[in-house]
């Protein structure tokens, strides 16, 4: 019998095509990131941002000035545009929050001039601050103000193509005012649909137009007129220098924290009582505190530092206490008064837990 040699050949297995399918599709998803990321959506990333120490922000040159216990901090957030990943990313942070690019960079206006906006929002903010922190310690202070200039108009807000960007009102619902301060809280004592007459000149012409109120974004329930406002020919008198270094930090949200600050180094004894503690929230001539945006991701920057309370505006408690945790104290702030009260609370913790 006759045997075939092929029969003892063994049998050739086929290469597998998975790992060529599977580097396929790796090069695919590849080409298609490197193509996607770079496009944006029209969304903004807010999330924690640095804290600052305020008292090592603050020089007051010719006073006495006392150094605190424990630590003021101030509280920011960070912005980002997104692309379609960190959009997506974003959805599964609780840290992290999506705010319409409208919301944040209106339509026509550049990511310059939104800085340069904020800057401005945060100049005045301090100036507010010093003032409002002098006038409560007994100093002679003055300003002066010849109304609430139009600084941005939102589209699609009750404003939008009936003022202007430097229009300056001068009344509201007939009522004079000097400072956009003056001029906001006149609209909150508004509802949302309302409709208020608004005073005041555009160039050298007389300006008096009618505007419906509408839905605050970031506020529920509260009006708003629909643009931002700083003070026209804003002129302050202060009887001592205090220097205030903002770290190029935009908004006015720190007022209130730089305002308690202020009073601490001039003000024999302690606020702090040896805590950590964090705030956030503008302050107006009249010493209320107003709200702000971003509120839950400064809680948890506070949670960040080890801060023990974290002072919020009152109309953002309910939603700073979604990111509380458990892990820090929120308190409400409607006044600056509220603060100082709620400063004058704390029992002094033990030297070894200050410094820890």
């Amino acid at each position: 019998m006759t045997l075939d040699p092929a029969h003892f050949e063994p049998e050739l297995k086929r290469p597998s095509r998975w790992p060529l399918v599977l580097a396929g599709v790796v090069i695919l998803f590849g080409i298609v990131v490197l193509l996607l990321w770079p496009v944006k959506v029209p969304y903004y990333a807010m999330s924690p941002g640095p804290v600052e120490e305020v008292s090592g922000l603050i020089s007051i040159p010719d006073e006495p000035t006392y150094p605190l216990e424990g630590d003021l901090y101030l509280l920011t957030v960070g912005l980002r545009e997104v692309n379609v990943f960190e959009w997506v990313e974003a959805h599964f942070s609780d840290e992290t929050d999506l705010i319409g690019r409208e919301q944040i960079r209106p339509s026509g206006t550049t990511q310059e001039e939104v800085t340069r906006r904020n800057l401005e929002s945060m100049n005045e903010s301090i100036d507010t601050a010093i003032y409002v922190a002098l006038e409560r310690l007994g100093y002679e202070v003055g300003f002066s103000g010849s109304g609430a200039v139009v600084v941005q108009v939102v589209e699609g807000s009750g404003s939008a193509g009936v003022l202007e960007v430097g229009d300056v009102i001068t009344s509201v619902e007939g009522q004079a005012v000097q400072t956009s301060d003056e001029a906001a809280a006149i609209i909150r004592t508004h509802g949302v649909g309302d409709t208020i007459t608004i005073g005041g000149t555009r160039g050298e012409e007389p300006l008096d137009v009618a505007i419906t109120l509408t839905a605050h974004p970031d506020i529920e329930g509260a009006p708003m007129l629909g643009v931002a406002l700083d003070i026209a020919d804003l002129e302050l008198q202060f009887p001592i220098a205090v220097n205030i270094d903002s770290r190029n930090i935009g908004g006015p949200s720190a007022g209130m924290m730089y305002a308690l600050t202020v009073i601490d180094l001039l003000t024999e004894g302690d606020l702090t009582g040896g805590n950590r503690i964090a705030g956030t929230g503008t302050i107006r001539f009249d010493q209320t505190i107003g709200p702000i945006g971003g509120v839950r991701q400064k809680v948890f920057a506070a949670r960040g530092i080890g801060a023990n309370y974290v002072l919020v505006p009152t109309d953002n408690y309910a939603d700073a206490l979604t990111a509380a945790g458990g892990e820090i104290t929120v308190v409400s702030i409607a006044t600056l008064q509220d603060a100082l009260d709620f400063l004058g609370t704390l029992e002094p913790l033990p030297a070894v837990l200050a410094t820890g």
